[in-house]
């Protein structure tokens, strides 16, 4: 009798101590509970488009201030965003030639910086060259002759990168067409940001280098981002007829 009442004992001990473990480890998710958190997002707040009695016009959804500048937006390296030199002058006069069809063709870039606003890595290039080989080959073709597969499929050619007036264009020319486009070339900016706008400018340069060495070399001797030269006509029905498309 001793002995089965000893055993009950025991056993009521054990299950007290195993309740007494689990309320015990219970304790840390309960205090969490209750506990006061200051996570941003569980401050009180108005859901969007909600009605706020704290606004006149009883708007919880704001308008933005005037001159608000999003994030990562500032921008103010304009030669960096915008290929062009400080206080350009839009109305400075261009430089024209008439080719064989009777298509005015612009032969001066005014506005556009002549050097590059950062630095000319051989990663900057890598990069280049593999924007370059997802978005403008199949126009301009593997070395910048303009004989890209949809030209050989009846596209309008555009110009050879290779001859005296593209390679002694400014730098910031070639940034600026792939920005605002030029021509029958619609505007790239929405698929590549400007650093990699300036990778395939860089990558051009090494394209132009690459068919054309002594004039390269002769022209960073003088400018490092070259300067505007006389125009050699483009091909009739090309892309650069009728002017900038901006």
């Amino acid at each position: 009798m001793y002995r089965n009442k000893f055993k009950v004992q025991s056993s009521a001990f054990k299950v007290g101590t195993l309740i007494r473990a689990f309320a015990f480890c219970l304790l840390p998710f309960a205090f969490s509970a209750c506990g006061v958190r200051f996570d941003m997002q569980d401050q009180p707040r108005y859901k969007a488009y909600k009605e706020s009695d704290f606004f006149s016009d009883k708007r919880a959804s704001r308008d933005i201030p005037e001159g608000t500048v999003a994030r990562g937006q500032l921008k103010e390296n304009k030669a960096f965003y915008t290929g062009k030199i400080d206080n350009p002058n839009l109305n400075t006069p261009v430089e024209t030639t008439t080719n064989a069809a009777g298509n005015t063709i612009v032969t001066s870039f005014p506005n556009d910086i002549d050097e590059f606003p950062l630095p000319v890595t051989a990663e900057l290039i890598e990069r280049g060259e593999n924007r370059f080989n997802i978005y403008c080959i199949v126009c301009h073709g593997p070395v910048g002759n303009g004989d890209g597969m949809v030209v050989r499929r009846g596209f309008s050619p555009p110009p050879t990168y290779h001859d005296d007036r593209l390679r002694n264009a400014p730098v910031g020319h070639f940034f600026d067409v792939m920005t605002n486009g030029w021509g029958k070339m619609n505007s790239y900016a929405a698929v590549l940001p400007a650093a990699d706008r300036w990778a395939v400018a860089a990558y051009i340069r090494a394209l132009q280098a690459s068919q054309n060495p002594e004039n390269i070399l002769k022209m960073n001797s003088n400018n490092p981002g070259g300067a505007p030269a006389p125009h050699q006509a483009a091909p009739a029905n090309s892309h650069e007829t009728g002017g900038p498309n901006k």
